[in-house]
């Protein structure tokens, strides 16, 4: 059958079009004139709230933060109205492994870990995928920065904190390498019973030897970094920023007598900077924490109690007593990928609980920013910081009303679109389509 070739490009034309439109849309070009926003309220991220707020920005930097009629002598920038809307700090997610996972069934798409039990020396940032699906749908929510996460094994890696628009890994880097990602062995509790307490006796076995090498490797990296060693060695260099406090220890724990124990076997290896991940028990050893100024990322909000006899609402309750108790925090969403795109509705959760909702706020902005190290150019929309903000029509914290309508990352206007979008005006028009048909007719689209 002959085809003649003008239907063959016009088909041509629809296919590539089409894709086009469900692609990750391009990252913005950098900031090229000053904007500002007027006549929204401001929610600065350190709990302060400006009504009928104005912000501006240059070459990616906060110029004005503040209100409205403070901004009249501001000259040279383009105005945007957004009156009756909010404007939000960018929202953070940290322990995230958003861009190093795409689908979990197919293993070319999954590169968060590494073969072998301390792998200090492995980044997780050179395998972040700019170009991931899943990227556009977060930023629609207002999440604008991660921190990359690497799993697996006894230590993990390093991680890395990426703003989401932007070209490769390298032009995606906020903040590289600076925290070591530590999985505490869990400790083993006999039950009992004799088959099984045989078991967990192998089990303590491998967990005594394991810590006894994870001792040996944090004495030899200090022994290391004292000595100014001028042969290379990853894995020893890679740690030797725990000692001197310029990179992080993220020790990921959950059980009360665990994060004990894992945050004094630290200290006792002279590593400066600890941050507890995951924090299920933090309230049941909250003095030790404060004692021990210990920051937390508490992962549990929308997760269900650990023991039976807790109250149900428990984990919506404990950002709101881990604040109480002077504990600094921030929450996270344990890892996944998907779900990273709620990340402000489990402060949204936290508010309903008893959280002030401008703390809930902090819980995703600069509470998390300064446990990241990130707090002197991001966290809160303040002046000299990066112009990484969100503007939303309704309540960012409340899925009922979240609706972004415009999101800066250093000052570049995001392109909000995304592969969700793109599907739901599909099938939307396809069905608006089927409705203006004649009764009786069939259309193109409902065949």
């Amino acid at each position: 059958m002959k085809i003649h070739k003008r239907y063959i490009s016009a088909f041509a034309a629809v296919l590539l079009s089409t894709a086009a439109f469900a692609q990750v849309p391009a990252p913005a070009a950098k900031q090229s004139k000053p904007v500002l926003l007027k006549g929204a309220t401001l929610h600065v991220g350190n709990g302060t709230v400006v009504e009928n707020a104005a912000v501006g920005f240059d070459n990616g930097k906060i110029t004005y933060a503040g209100p409205q009629a403070g901004a009249n002598s501001l000259s040279g920038y383009e105005v945007v109205d957004v009156t009756g809307q909010h404007i939000y700090p960018g929202l953070i997610q940290p322990n995230s492994s958003l861009g190093l996972n795409e689908v979990e069934s197919v293993r070319a798409t999954i590169d968060w870990r590494e073969v072998g039990d301390f792998n200090p020396n492995v980044r997780s940032v050179v395998a972040y995928n700019t170009d991931s699906d899943i990227i556009p749908t977060v930023r629609a929510n207002g999440v604008l920065m991660t921190q990359l996460t690497p799993i697996g094994g006894t230590i993990a890696g390093s991680s890395s904190v990426v703003q989401l628009d932007a070209w490769n890994w390298e032009d995606a880097i906020v903040k590289a390498d600076e925290g070591i990602h530590l999985n505490w062995p869990a400790m083993l509790i006999p039950t009992g019973d004799k088959e099984r307490d045989e078991r967990l006796n192998r089990m303590k076995e491998n967990r005594e030897k394991t810590l006894r090498d994870l001792s040996q490797l944090l004495s030899d990296a200090a022994v290391f970094k004292a000595a100014k060693a001028n042969k290379e060695n990853l894995k020893l260099s890679s740690m030797a920023g725990l000692f001197d406090g310029s990179k992080k220890l993220y020790i990921h724990a959950n059980y009360g007598k665990e994060i004990i124990e894992s945050v004094n076997f630290a200290k006792q290896h002279g590593v400066k900077d600890i941050v507890i991940v995951g924090a299920g028990d933090a309230l049941a050893v909250a003095d030790f924490l404060k004692a021990n100024n210990i920051p937390v990322i508490y992962s549990g909000v929308h997760a269900l109690p650990s023991r039976a006899e807790e109250d149900v609402w428990q984990p919506y309750k404990t950002p709101y007593l881990l604040h109480k108790a002077g504990i600094q925090f921030a929450l996270d969403y344990d890892l996944s990928i998907h779900g990273t795109r709620n990340l402000p509705f489990i402060a949204g959760t936290a508010a309903a609980f008893g959280l002030d909702k401008e703390q809930a706020l902090a819980s995703v902005t600069l509470n998390a920013a300064k446990i990241l190290g990130i707090d002197k150019q991001a966290g809160s929309v303040e002046v000299g910081k990066d112009a990484t903000i969100v503007v939303s029509s309704g309540d960012l914290l409340d899925m009922r009303t979240n609706n972004v309508t415009y999101a800066f990352i250093q000052g570049r206007k995001v392109n909000l679109d995304d592969k969700q979008q793109f599907l739901y005006k599909k099938f939307d028009n396809k069905y608006k389509e089927q409705k203006k048909a004649p009764a009786g007719a069939t259309t193109s689209a409902g065949k």
